[in-house]
This record gives structure tokens, sequence and C-alpha cells, in this order.
């Protein structure tokens, strides 16, 4: 079954201040794993330091919402973040699986959800 997308529910006592310490290895592996590394190095950081900078204060952080292959969202109604393609639904299981496991060995709490073609699995 196809993926359109892979969330990451957190649970337990884990909040978004406990994704700081893995969000610059996650983030750099999703860009590189979706071919949306930036080219210049500088801007990486960027995307790095905003993100941690929000994670650090324990808000919900923007994500990686740029036109592209694939998008991390953090969105507003819950604590959780999504990755989302909209050409390549085999790929988001490999990468959300991936994912999970970073999150899991960071210590970090959390429920993975998937919506395929047929509804939420």
């Amino acid at each position: 079954m196809k993926a359109s997308s892979c969330h990451f529910v957190l649970s337990g006592d884990s909040d978004y201040k406990h994704l700081a310490k893995v969000f610059p290895d996650l983030l750099g592996f999703f860009l590189k794993e979706t071919d949306q590394m930036p080219e210049d190095e500088e801007v990486l950081h960027m995307f790095i330091e905003l993100n941690v900078s929000d994670l650090d204060r324990n808000v919900k952080p923007e994500g990686y919402n740029r036109k592209g292959r694939m998008r991390m969202i953090f969105p507003l109604d819950r604590k959780e973040f999504y990755i989302r393609s909209t050409s390549r639904p085999a790929e988001v299981a490999r990468v959300g699986e991936r994912i999970s496991e970073m999150l899991s060995a960071a210590g970090i709490e959390h429920d993975v959800e998937q919506n395929t073609v047929n509804g939420v699995r």
C-alpha cells in the first residue's frame, strides 16, 4: 500500500523541545533522501537554525514547507509533524520508517500514522 503522508505524533512526555537535539540530523536526512538538499550550505544551516531555535523554545517550528518533491510540515492542531509527497508515494513510507527510527533512537516517544490511498493506516 502506498502512503501519501506519514505522520509522527508526539506522545507520552515528548514535546517540541525534545526534537531539537535530533532535528539537524533529521532534516539533513530528509533533504538528502528526497534530493532537496540546498546547493548553498549556508541555506541548510539557516533552515536548521531557525527550526531548532523554535524547538528549543518548545514552539511549533516551520519545518520544510518549500515547493519540491516532499514537504515536512508541522500543523497547528496537534503536536506532530508529517512528511507528504505529491509525486512519489512509495518514497514516503521508506523515508518515514527511517525518521521514526531516528526519533526512537533519540528517545522521543511518538506514534506513526500513514495516510494511504484507501485512508489512514
